[in-house]
């Protein structure tokens, strides 16, 4: 038995959730298909899912084709959750991306296509709502080989369409100008089938044209077009056929090494944790031990993979299955589990560009709003929760404004705790523009911690995130004062010299030292003449930031690329209104009656654009956009109010460091 790890994505509305239940009921695994509308979807779970009838989190369900299980996983469409997009592709042998054939190539559909190209992802594609009024299946073909890609075939025609009873046909090897078409795309990619098809036709036969064609789109370079209707299952037959011949099962050797990765965690009813794991490689056990994330070591009490349709208690799960594991505690969303790839092989999310604070509605319920929202992380590592202990504010990342409805209903369905939120804010980062270098010595005045650390701060290309190296011998103090002065070089970072966290830069540790321990005669240990690691964590912020300070950095603000299609009678109207919120147009062709512009614009500025398109271009403007790279910030600099002691005020900071400690050194 064969398994293909099997992505459904798509636009919001486009219809997706809907094609999995009507897979699902073609396999055999339900016996009544689910309404979106009527909340009642295998994998809508959530009560704000079933209510606004859109998917937020991803979910697993599975059915059989032949011999091949198919782990279908249902993705979010709403461009607020492409984080959670972007977990699923990463462990997808394949995909469906599901267009609409009334509303057509949209935003995020080319935002999807795009990703799903450049991970080299095999796709084929489901023109969804054939049967719906405003029909357009050559419309929506020609979209795609002009918007998606140019590689698309169709394989089936239409009839029927905008009425209940619309049908694909199946293109045969008697239709010859499919055969044609097929020829001269398959051709493009591959000179050996077009140097066997020239040298003699009559020898490429219709079997060997689809079995190139299933070739050439399991490496990702055609894509097949099916049509059809998830609420009539018109087409889903040929879908089904289609996934079976054309899309690549999992590989992986279940006699290797443990390798998989964590794309979503779930709590049960009494809060353990549930990791949801993809196995690239080797097999996971039952009660076997088991290597993840950062060193943490968990033991595996449970697993579940998924067969016909839900998860079913098993002794192990292997190479290119999807299973659920119970036990380990610590696990987070994007641990890998035993062998870690290399870095080159990793996916990078796009991060959050927006920040908030959750305001309790109950000012009683700040410590259980803490504690919930520590939690809904763990679900979500990108909303990166951040606490303000001195004003006692809770700050978490956002992709956008639809988010904050997520989170306010989890809390309040889930924990019980009603809250607000602040107005939405950009998030900046801070880059190094020069070196600079610290150390303090043990003993020494000014140094009032029993802790000798010196440190380098250089900057580093764009993207290149934070790096911690040694200059000095690993065997000269304990490896536990190590992993202090790494620790917190990497918490200390989130807040430099304007507040904003720092990235891209190296930091290298260039002194240290350290007193042993020592007792007194009476042998009690006495931590006022012993070095211990509170005091590498306490002097590791001072260093650092004068290093910091010395080196200087730059405030950067987050900018999207956008790609905006608009009439071109109203190029007059939009170019300034682009001028004015800081766009900076790259590219700009005109498409008969209509004008494409592509180029960059702030993050900040990205949600006036959104509002103002509709009356600047009569309604017939499209805008997508995504993160694409940080840009110095032009003007005034931003500046986001600490949330730690402040080492940049030195005196201020001891004070603070010595009252929580509850202790003094000389000199302090």
């Amino acid at each position: 038995m064969h398994t293909l790890n099997l992505g459904i994505l798509a636009h919001v509305d486009a219809g997706k959730t809907s094609l999995t239940e009507r897979l699902l009921h073609a396999a055999g695994v339900v016996d009544e298909i689910g309404s979106v509308d009527a909340g009642s979807t295998q994998t809508d779970s959530l009560a704000l899912e079933r209510q606004r009838g859109i998917t937020i989190k991803s979910a697993v369900v599975s059915f059989v084709i032949d011999d091949v299980t198919v782990n279908l996983i249902d993705t979010p469409g709403h461009p607020d959750f492409i984080a959670e997009v972007e977990r699923v592709l990463s462990v997808l042998d394949s995909a469906v991306l599901v267009v609409s054939a009334v509303e057509g190539v949209q935003a995020q559909t080319r935002l999807l296509m795009r990703t799903l190209q450049r991970l080299r992802i095999p796709t084929i594609v489901f023109v969804n709502k054939i049967d719906r009024r405003g029909a357009d299946h050559e419309g929506v073909l020609r979209s795609i080989s002009g918007k998606l890609t140019p590689s698309a075939v169709a394989l089936g025609s239409v009839g029927g369409q905008g009425t209940r009873g619309a049908f694909q046909t199946p293109f045969t090897a008697t239709d010859t100008g499919f055969t044609t078409r097929l020829v001269d795309l398959l051709a493009e990619h591959n000179d050996a089938f077009l140097a066997a098809y020239v040298d003699d036709e009559a020898a490429v036969s219709y079997r060997g044209l689809r079995g190139e064609l299933a070739a050439q789109t399991k490496q990702g370079l055609v894509h097949p077009v099916f049509f059809g209707s998830a609420i009539t299952g018109a087409g889903v037959e040929s879908l089904i056929a289609g996934v079976r011949e054309l899309l690549p099962a999992a590989e992986g050797d279940a006699e290797g090494p443990v390798s998989g990765t964590v794309f979503k965690v779930e709590r049960g009813p009494a809060g353990e944790k549930t990791a949801f794991v993809r196995m690239f490689s080797g097999t996971v056990r039952t009660r076997e031990r088991l290597r993840f994330g950062q060193g943490q070591e968990g033991k595996v009490t449970a697993i579940s993979v998924f067969d016909r349709g839900s998860a079913v208690r098993a002794a192990s799960v292997s190479a290119g299955q999807i299973g659920k594991l119970r036990g380990l505690g610590e696990v987070r969303i994007g641990d890998w589990i035993g062998v870690s790839p290399d870095k080159s092989t990793r996916h990078h999310f796009a991060p959050p560009t927006l920040e908030t604070v959750v305001v309790p509605c109950r000012p009683a319920d700040k410590g259980a709003l803490h504690l919930a929202l520590a939690q809904f992380a763990e679900q979500d590592p990108l909303i990166n929760l951040r606490q303000d202990d001195i004003r006692q504010d809770v700050f978490v990342s956002l992709y956008g404004e639809v988010q904050k409805e997520v989170i306010q209903a989890t809390l309040a369905d889930d924990f019980g705790l009603d809250v607000t939120f602040r107005e939405t804010t950009t998030i900046c980062v801070e880059r190094p523009v020069g070196s600079g270098a610290a150390f303090e010595i043990i003993d020494k005045d000014p140094n009032p911690f029993l802790a000798t650390v010196g440190l380098r701060v250089d900057p580093a290309p764009a993207g290149a995130g934070v790096e911690f190296r040694l200059e000095v011998e690993l065997g000269s103090m304990p490896f536990s004062f190590f992993k202090a002065v790494e620790d917190t070089v990497s918490q200390t970072l989130g807040q430099g010299l304007h507040g904003w966290q720092v990235t891209d830069c190296v930091v290298t540790m260039t002194h240290c030292g350290y007193w042993p321990r020592q007792s007194h005669s009476h042998a009690v240990f006495d931590k006022s003449m012993s070095s211990t690691t509170a005091d590498f964590r306490n002097l590791t912020p001072l260093v650092l930031m004068s290093a910091l300070r010395q080196a200087g950095t730059l405030v950067h603000e987050p900018m999207h690329r956008f790609r905006l299609d608009v009439p071109a009678d109203g190029l007059g109207a939009i170019l300034p209104v682009l001028a004015r919120l800081r766009a900076a147009p790259r590219t700009q062709e005109m498409r008969g009656s209509s004008c494409l512009l592509e180029g960059d614009i702030p993050a900040a500025r990205m949600h006036e654009l959104d509002q103002r398109l509709p009356s600047l271009t009569r309604g017939e403007g499209v805008l997508e956009c995504a993160f694409d790279h940080y840009e110095p910030v032009r003007g005034p600099v931003p500046v986001r109010p600490r949330t730690d002691y402040d080492p940049l005020n030195r005196k201020e900071y001891l004070l603070k460091v010595v009252r929580r400690t509850g202790g003094r050194r000389e000199g302090v």
